[in-house]
């Protein structure tokens, strides 16, 4: 009987629950983003250019039937000025929302990365105050030497941005904000 006991308390003592992340570069830094916001990475298809799209916007691709919207992080981050042109093979991450899909573009393989939920910590205080607008940071992991930030996809873009990448659909009226 006291193995079962104590086999319980070790579960107690493990609760710690793991999330998986697909890990990739932007400039400098890693990023993260939760696997289930993930729908799948490819090479980044061939795309077109949409007018009246904010510059991060890189225009529209075909990914496997559906027509989505190729955004640039790094631009959208300002760690790279919209001049500056990407060279060389990349990856788009196809990012699920409820209302639309998005791809992420990114320069290396993007890398799955399983860690415990607790090691994820709050953004300092001062980015939150800066990026008022933008709360689309999770937090922050520490991994060994290795920062990551971790993003909530759901969160990036404002709804202003995701009307201007929404088709248009039967003039459907706004939904009222609550």
């Amino acid at each position: 009987m006291p193995e079962s006991e104590s086999t319980s308390e070790k579960k107690t003592v493990k609760q710690d629950k793991l999330i998986q992340l697909i890990v990739f570069r932007l400039g400098e830094e890693e990023y993260g983003i939760r696997i289930e916001q993930v729908k799948e990475v490819t090479v980044t298809p061939e795309v077109a250019r949409m007018p009246k799209t904010p510059a991060f916007v890189k225009g529209i691709a075909n990914l496997r039937g559906d027509i989505i919207a190729i955004i640039d992080l790094e631009e959208r981050f300002k760690l790279r000025s919209a001049s500056e042109p990407v060279t060389g093979v990349t990856y788009t991450l196809a990012v699920e929302a409820k209302d639309y899909t998005i791809g992420i573009v990114v320069r290396e393989v993007p890398q799955p990365l399983s860690i415990p939920i607790s090691i994820i910590e709050k953004a300092p205080e001062f980015i939150q105050d800066i990026n008022i607008h933008d709360k689309y940071i999770e937090g922050i992991a520490k991994v060994d030497e290795r920062i990551i930030i971790v993003l909530d996809m759901l969160k990036l873009l404002t709804p202003e941005e995701i009307m201007q990448l929404q088709p248009k659909s039967e003039s459907s009226p706004a939904k009222p904000r609550t």
